[in-house]
């Protein structure tokens, strides 16, 4: 499977390699086509004044003879104006005076590639002569073909040395993009690392990439360890007011109320304490075979009447209890105190599923995933935002899959997929 990826990413041309590699191909034959029609045309030009001049030369020595003699030159014609070519027979006309000649250079049928030279001699008669010209355009033809051959013999150099030497380029853009992944998936010590000596922009991105990397890491590592203090720290005055709000007396409102409210911060403490432990990784799973019916029937026995559990063949998983049921508590609670009745709890298999009827999560969970303190829109509700929190915590320690959605007709919809272990419990 490896080697298909492999291969497919060799072969996309959306890659960068086949963009650069598109780029020089297309590069080199630009400049192949300019030198190749310069070069055609000055061989062109050159081809058609030795034409000219052989021409003329022919005709200033068939003239001589001409004069001399009387009689026509072997090598010439001598022959009416009107039987003249068209265009030979105007360029005649066009001539002023005595000593000019005209030039026609007739590339057509049936006199393919001809150099006519033509002078008047008195009496209506014009002296001709014709120069072959086709061994010039034949010489010209071969030097096209070479120079293409000459262009496609580099393009077959130029390609496959471009698409090598560009792998080394796109294997580090490609591992830059990996330790990027590992990164935003939670791995603070990926680092790209310098591969080579080489000091170009992708060394500059990289460092750029880990240096953010190492700052992140050192802000979130304090940011846990903030957490882990402030829990600690309260946790001994929060005993004493524990203790302090028993020695009240009983059938006072005040009482009641301070009652609570100190129940309600030794849970936010406790959810502290949790959320650092799990921030540590300090949690493991104590892992034993769990029928998930009765464990969520039990669990949704102890939250309330507006909880409806539907049950649709039930796995026997392989998993830590105590966490699923604290994952599953988390879910129920998060779905009564934000969500609306009826809160309906699914299993199907090793899926669990927390669904409510209410305004459903907002777009902030549902794209960035729960944050501590955080709780969406005020309609939803009180709350510190750590129910969500820990739960994903929970399930990463479980190496379970938990998922937020809303429902196509409203309502937040929780899955839990727990993972399946084929291996047998040891006790």
């Amino acid at each position: 499977m490896t080697t298909r990826r492999t291969g497919r990413r060799l072969l996309d041309p959306r890659s960068l390699r086949w963009k650069i590699t598109t780029l020089v191909a297309l590069a080199c034959c630009a400049v192949a086509v300019v030198i190749g029609l310069l070069v055609h045309r000055a061989t062109e030009q050159r081809g058609d004044r030795t034409g000219r001049d052989l021409a003329v030369a022919q005709l200033s020595a068939a003239e001589q003879e001409f004069t001399r003699t009387g009689r026509r030159p072997d090598n010439a014609s001598l022959q009416p104006a009107t039987t003249l070519p068209g265009p030979l027979a105007r360029a005649v006309q066009d001539l002023r005076g005595p000593g000019e000649y005209a030039l026609w250079y007739d590339v057509k049928a049936p006199n393919w590639y001809w150099m006519w030279a033509a002078l008047p001699v008195g009496d209506g008669q014009v002296l001709t002569v014709r120069t072959d010209m086709s061994a010039t355009v034949r010489s010209l033809q071969l030097l096209d073909r070479s120079m293409v051959t000459a262009a496609l013999a580099a393009l077959a150099v130029v390609v496959p040395v471009t698409a090598l030497a560009t792998g080394r380029l796109n294997r580090r853009l490609r591992h830059g993009s990996r330790t990027a992944r590992r990164i935003a998936d939670g791995d603070l010590d990926a680092r790209i690392g310098r591969q080579g000596r080489a000091g170009d922009e992708i060394t500059e991105m990289s460092a750029a990439v880990d240096a953010m990397a190492a700052t992140l890491q050192g802000r979130l590592a304090a940011e846990k360890r903030f957490t882990a203090d402030v829990a600690h720290e309260l946790r001994t005055p929060l005993m004493g007011l524990v203790t302090a709000a028993t020695l009240l007396p009983d059938d006072d409102e005040a009482t009641d109320l301070v009652r609570t409210q100190v129940s309600t911060l030794r849970a936010l403490v406790e959810d502290l304490l949790e959320i650092s432990r799990l921030d540590a990784g300090a949690e493991s799973a104590r892992l034993d075979e769990v029928p998930l019916a009765d464990l969520i029937t039990q669990v949704i026995g102890q939250g309330g009447d507006d909880v409806r559990l539907l049950l649709a063949a039930p796995a026997t998983v392989r998993t830590d209890p105590r966490r699923v049921e604290r994952i599953v508590t988390n879910l129920v609670a998060n779905a009564r105190r934000h969500g609306r009745a009826p809160v309906e709890v699914s299993v199907t298999g090793s899926r669990i599923t927390v669904r409510d009827h209410g305004p459903g999560f907002p777009e902030t969970l549902l794209a960035d995933g729960p944050q501590r303190f955080r709780t969406g829109a005020a309609e939803r509700g009180q709350g510190h935002g750590l129910g969500l929190t820990i739960a994903t915590g929970q399930a990463a320690v479980l190496d379970a899959r938990l998922t937020f959605a809303n429902a196509p007709d409203g309502g937040a919809v929780a899955t839990l997929d727990l993972p399946v272990h084929d291996d047998p419990v040891h006790g």
